[in-house]
């Protein structure tokens, strides 16, 4: 019996539902999990969702977001939305994925009326992989300019600097006993960033970008290139390759972390960052900025959590693994901060000015203050590189994700069509994503990154998000959720995670979403002011991901038969072949939608059929049993 079982388990047996047409011969042609594809190890996941969630917004938003929004009081709502919002709905990705081995799009058999969602998330993910890759692209530019004996933006006199150039290293070294006034003056680093890297001065506004800015366009075609050739061969190539990009990034962080710590004044922007202003939660910006780097950093709702754990085992301990990767991103975030803030509090010692006048609010504080902090350290060059490269692996990493959830969602859905010829599709995104994205390498690119930034995932992810909540809890019930979940792990959520998915995780984020409505403020960058044609066009960006949902409905109820009522609800219904992809993991209530299941007790013609009872057989005994302990209650009422 137990020899049996275990061929069984070496060559699954494929259920007839998912049979390509043409397969004859009863083997799964494209749609076999084999031919998708699986990861190669456990680690393999786990070290890919550590590289997902811990990328450039770690270091580039988190610390620019605590900045902007009070410093350590940034903490506060910080920590209190990772606890309502980014665990519970983090867990809840991964189980959906898990539990469906299906992409983003395909997932929604489990009601398709409501696929728009995963239309939506589509397009967030397209717009934010047109701008994330544009950042990578600057981290390149850098990245090459950091081989030099020295660097470019450690003084001024060059032809990009202007009159307003002050040289730090120069009064340092001079030892003025005069006061000497900084209001009205820039580092040489600011202005290498913002006149030589973006040549910003040959734009006078987003509606005037420019001239492609061919050194930027370049960058920009290396970068798309190495995703290309990373997501080549599916997860068996980035699986691997992020052995090295997710752990070597903590190796440099710690060095940078602990050089920034002793450098003069390094105490007096480490306390600026720990000190709580709590006069700023009272603002409802900060609470929204709060919650909007939760799904950034942990990815919630950009559909690549669920990509990666569709290429799980069955029975992955998702549940470990959610706490793991969470509660490992958070430590990063405030790792990060430490390391900025540490470079702010002595630059603000240098200047003599409080830490909030440091420098300049915006996305290029990565490229302004942490390029100024490596030319104070011995072989500068040298650190700066090691700085640039790890950014460009932590990049690299939540990229790889970003075009794994477009590939692997629009394959899934042409299984048989596209995913023999994955490779190519792949090219084709990444050709497409490169186009649309030359804009960005103009002299005005960043303001249409600012737009991107602040419009592509900002109130339309939350509505994706509220959506999937209520469809998962309401719509498909929470009951059979977490009976699923049970199958799949052994046990079911407790009280934390029900309450959070019941009613914590989608009202805190419907009360965001109303203020972030009520309190909309315009984008801006620096003292630019965008117009408003632009406000529009970016509101329309978000707007367009939630007309996905409604789009969506009504094309599942027009492939529906009946009056309307009733179409909506077959539409709201699971699909009969949504659950387990692998037959021996079709266990209780899912053996039934499998052809030539007709016994009342499906459960034992699965058992009878691979030979014995496991203990994850013995939990869908209790999930039968229990249903039928409900169906009986219902039926006495």
């Amino acid at each position: 019996m137990k020899k049996v079982r275990q061929q069984h388990l070496r060559k699954p047996v494929t259920p007839d539902l998912l049979v390509s047409p043409s397969s004859q011969d009863g083997d799964l042609g494209s749609e076999c999990p084999e031919d998708r594809g699986n990861w190669t190890g456990r680690l393999d996941f786990l070290l890919s969702c550590i590289g997902y969630c811990v990328g450039l917004g770690n270091v580039w938003r988190f610390p620019y977001r605590a900045y902007t929004n009070g410093g350590g009081a940034f903490l506060v709502p910080y920590f209190i939305m990772l606890a309502i919002c980014g665990i519970p709905i983090f867990f809840m990705e991964l189980s959906l994925g898990q539990f469906s081995s299906l992409g983003p799009l395909a997932v929604w058999k489990i009601s398709p009326l409501f696929k728009g969602i995963g239309m939506g998330t589509i397009l967030i993910v397209s717009l934010v992989a047109i701008y994330y890759n544009m950042i990578i692209a600057y981290v390149l530019f850098y990245l090459f300019a950091s081989l030099t004996s020295d660097l470019p933006w450690q003084h001024c006199g060059n032809w990009w600097n202007t009159d307003l150039c002050l040289d730090h290293h120069v009064i340092k070294g001079g030892n003025t006993t005069f006061p000497i006034n900084i209001t009205n003056t820039v580092s040489p680093s600011e202005e290498y960033w913002s006149r030589y890297v973006l040549h910003i001065q040959g734009s006078s506004g987003i509606g005037d970008p420019g001239r492609i800015r061919w050194n930027l366009c370049l960058c920009l075609l290396l970068s798309w290139t190495i995703v290309y050739l990373c997501i080549l061969k599916g997860v068996k190539s980035s699986g691997k390759v992020v052995y090295f990009t997710a752990t070597f990034p903590y190796l440099i962080l710690v060095m940078l972390l602990i050089r920034g710590v002793t450098l003069e004044g390094a105490w007096k922007g480490i306390r600026f960052y720990l000190t709580p202003q709590f006069d700023h939660l009272l603002s409802s910006k900060v609470w929204i900025e709060a919650a909007l780097q939760i799904f950034y950093s942990l990815g919630v709702g950009f559909g690549g959590l669920l990509t990666f754990a569709s290429y799980n085992t069955f029975h992955q301990n998702i549940y470990r693994d959610t706490f793991i990767v969470t509660l490992g991103n958070a430590i990063t975030s405030i790792l990060a901060g430490f390391a900025i803030f540490s470079v702010l509090g002595y630059m603000s010692q240098e200047l003599g000015v409080p830490v909030n006048q440091v420098a300049k609010a915006g996305p290029g504080l990565a490229f302004v203050v942490y390029p100024q902090a490596m030319t104070m350290l011995p072989l500068s060059p040298f650190w700066s590189f090691l700085f640039f490269f790890m950014l460009l692996t932590l990049g690299l990493d939540s990229q790889f994700a970003f075009m794994e959830t477009i590939v692997t969602a629009v394959t899934d859905e042409f299984p048989y069509y596209l995913r023999p010829k994955k490779a190519s599709f792949s090219a084709v995104i990444c050709i497409a994503l490169f186009l649309m994205g030359l804009i960005l390498t103009t002299e005005g690119g960043m303001y249409w990154l600012v737009l991107l930034d602040d419009y592509s995932a900002g109130f339309g992810l939350m509505v994706v998000v509220i959506t999937t909540c209520l469809v998962v809890t309401r719509v498909y019930g929470i009951k059979r959720f977490c009976r699923d979940i049970h199958m799949m792990l052994g046990f079911k959520p407790g009280p934390y995670f029900r309450a959070c998915w019941m009613v914590l995780s989608p009202a805190t984020m419907m009360a965001l979403l109303v203020y972030n409505i009520v309190k909309y403020q315009p984008s801006e960058y620096g003292s630019y002011r965008f117009p408003t044609w632009a406000e529009v066009l970016g509101i329309l960006m978000g707007v367009l991901s939630c007309l996905m949902i409604p789009l969506g409905m009504v094309v599942a109820v027009l492939r529906e038969e009946g009056t309307l009522w009733e179409r909506v609800q077959q539409a709201s219904r699971p699909a009969m072949d949504w659950g387990p992809s692998l037959e021996e993991n079709r266990t209780g209530m899912y053996v039934a939608s499998l052809a030539g299941s007709q016994s009342p007790k499906p459960l034992m013609v699965h058992m009878r059929k691979y030979g014995g009872i496991t203990s994850y057989e013995n939990t869908a005994i209790e999930v039968d049993r229990e249903m039928e302990e409900e169906d009986e209650e219902e039926s006495m009422m």
